[in-house]
């Protein structure tokens, strides 16, 4: 890796935009890192701990606020989710980039951070294509679903505070022009 610090590489958008679709490709280059977030949250199918999320308990997590440990943290949907700092702040020294995918709370604290940042929003072609997407999920009741939509105006309303906003229609599309933004194709050259 060259002595170049790298950069944290901020994914945020609505629920259902393609977000962990998007951080699961990127993560793929050589140059890139992921950050596992910490998250009060139970797992859904699939989903393993230490890979996915660090899932832990609302105890762990309030110490983890108040020993400093995480870099940003927000509560989303009742759960609360953070940025480890010591990983990511190693990756960056080390002149890798860290892709989180985080919500519009915690793009906010990173902005206050002295650590190089690059925050790009991620949005459906429609409310009623997002709102599409979460139910051919099927990972959530009616009531969450709805808690979920009720929250989709305000962090819309927030991809104004990004470097980027992209659309995602097209998901190989929408790929290619993240990776366009991030430089990552001059490098893989």
């Amino acid at each position: 890796m060259s002595s170049d610090r790298g950069r944290l590489v901020v994914i945020s958008g609505p629920t259902a935009s393609g977000k962990s679709t998007l951080w699961r490709r990127l993560v793929d280059h050589p140059r890139m890192r992921f950050s596992v977030s910490t998250t009060t949250r139970g797992s859904r199918d699939g989903e393993v701990d230490g890979c996915d999320y660090h899932f832990v308990d609302d105890a762990r997590f309030d110490a983890m606020l108040s020993q400093g440990e995480l870099l940003e943290w927000a509560e989303v949907h009742g759960k609360r989710y953070g940025t480890p700092r010591g990983p990511a702040v190693e990756a960056i020294d080390a002149g890798y980039d860290v892709v989180l995918e985080i919500d519009v709370q915690g793009a906010v604290q990173l902005r206050a951070s002295d650590l190089p940042t690059i925050s790009i929003f991620i949005v459906p072609p429609s409310r009623e294509a997002l709102e599409q997407r979460l139910r051919e999920r099927g990972t959530e009741t009616e009531e969450q679903m709805q808690r979920r939509l009720a929250i989709v105006d305000r962090e819309m309303a927030a991809s104004s505070e990004y470097d980027h906003v992209v659309i995602n229609d097209d998901l190989e599309r929408m790929i290619s022009e993240v990776e366009q933004l991030l430089g990552l194709e001059a490098s893989e050259a």
